[in-house]
Order: C-alpha cells, then sequence, then structure tokens
C-alpha cells in the first residue's frame, strides 16, 4: 500500500499541494504535520513508521519533508526498509522498492558516514592542536562570578534553617547544583539533610 507523508514547516503554511501530488500518486493514507523538522519529535511521523508492514510504500513530495539531516534522513530509511517497506521521493526521483533507488540511497548513506567521520578527525585535530599550545579543553575549572554569589546566599540561607527545596527554589537552582555549591563554601554536604 502507498501511505503519503506531507510536512510543513509552520502553521501558516499550507498542505495542499503535498496532498494532492500525493492523492495524484495513489496513496490511500496521508499522514500530515504542521511542525519545524529540526524538532526530533514528530508524532505522525513516527505513528506512520510504527504502522508499517511488509510491502508498504512511503511517498513523500520531497526527501527534505521526511529528515532533518542527511545523517537523520539514513537513519530513517534504514527503519523503513527493517520493516520491508520502501520510500519514494516524488521530487528526487528516489524510490528504494528499485535497484537504482537502493544504490542512490546507499550512496547517500556512505556520504553521511564520510561526513561524520570527517567531523571526528576535525575535532580530534583541533584538540590535538589546542593542547600542542597548552590549552585545555572543557569548562574552566572553578565558579562564575554569579555562581560564587548564588553559593555565599545559599550557604547564608542553609546556616538561617531554610529548608533545602526552599533554597533550590529560592534561588532557582537544581539539588545537586545547590549541594556543589555548599561543597565550594565548605559545608559539609554529606550531612545535609534532605528538608529541614
Amino acid at each position: 500500500m502507498k501511505i503519503g507523508y506531507a510536512r510543513v514547516s509552520t502553521k501558516d503554511q499550507n498542505l495542499s499541494l503535498q496532498k494532492d501530488a500525493l492523492e495524484k500518486e495513489g496513496c490511500k493514507v496521508i499522514y500530515e504535520e504542521k511542525m519545524s523538522g529540526a524538532k526530533a519529535e514528530r508524532p505522525e511521523l513516527r505513528k506512520m513508521i510504527d504502522q508499517l508492514r511488509e510491502d508498504d510504500v512511503i511517498v513523500i513530495w520531497k526527501l527534505d519533508r521526511l529528515g532533518r539531516s542527511l545523517g537523520d534522513l539514513v537513519n530513517l530509511v534504514r527503519e523503513i526498509e527493517d520493516k520491508g517497506a520502501g520510500l519514494k521521493s516524488l521530487n528526487d526521483s528516489i524510490d528504494t522498492t528499485t535497484a537504482q533507488g537502493k544504490l542512490i540511497f546507499h550512496f547517500f548513506a556512505a556520504l553521511s558516514e564520510f561526513e561524520r567521520d570527517i567531523i571526528s578527525e576535525r575535532t580530534k585535530a583541533g584538540l590535538e592542536a589546542a593542547r600542542a599550545r597548552g590549552r585545555q579543553g572543557g569548562r574552566p575549572k572553578g565558579l562564575s562570578k554569579e555562581a560564587r554569589d548564588k553559593a555565599m546566599i545559599a550557604e547564608s540561607l542553609y546556616r538561617q534553617g531554610m529548608p533545602i527545596s526552599g533554597i533550590c527554589k529560592h534561588l532557582n537552582i537544581a539539588r545537586s547544583t545547590l549541594y556543589k555549591y555548599l561543597r565550594y563554601r565548605g559545608v559539609e554536604v554529606g550531612n545535609l539533610k534532605k528538608d529541614k
């Protein structure tokens, strides 16, 4: 069965162009989504993939309607293929139900892996070059001025007997951050009661 997937990025955009093309292609069901492709959670896309059966074909208007990036697209197509289904893009001449379409998509997958490897190599080379110049990566040690000020206030409130939850709420920080601040100020964190 042919299943359509149509997506636009904003609520103001219209799905009719995509839906007309998908209906013309013979899609019996069309899943519609109005949200940015940058969002990791796209419920209609997830529902469609979860309901796929062997020999189904997902039809899309363009590849960018399906995936956020080349890597994301490759992962989605692998998931679709694992269910025994295929993908057809009307405007990109991609059809993974054909030998030629599979070849093109495997080329995309190889490009995605190549891209990841290049980024990884550049990152490692950059870190090594920085180390050679005596620079260390990561966050600077210690607390920022703002954090030191909050740590002083946290200690004061704690010593006045304010409950842990109250201090966290007052300073808008997590418990773990409060404990870190108190340790920084020399307060015995192991002796802290959950809520005094």
